[in-house]
């Protein structure tokens, strides 16, 4: 038996987009699922204490990882690089 072209690219496409709606009912019922079995939790109980803010804790370390990742990229030698300043963007 001998199928057109046409008939072939229709019946993959048609293959392809039949799965792809599959599998966004799939997604879709088991968010639903979720969030319908999720046990709610009171608001007092799920209170985090706030970790306390370190700005500059670890400078050195960060100093040279930057410093290493621009070396890298630019092939040359850790030594070589003066890195006057870092400002967090």
């Amino acid at each position: 038996m001998d199928y057109s072209n046409l008939f072939v690219v229709l019946m993959g496409v048609g293959t392809v987009f039949v799965g792809l709606i599959c599998i966004v009912l799939l997604v879709t019922l088991m968010g639903w699922l979720c969030r319908k079995f999720v046990r709610k939790t009171p608001a007092s109980s799920v209170a985090v204490p706030a970790a306390p803010t370190r700005q500059n804790a670890n400078g050195g370390e960060l100093l040279a990882a930057i410093s290493a990742a621009i070396a890298e990229e630019l092939g040359t030698d850790v030594s070589a690089i003066r890195i006057a300043s870092i400002k967090r963007v």
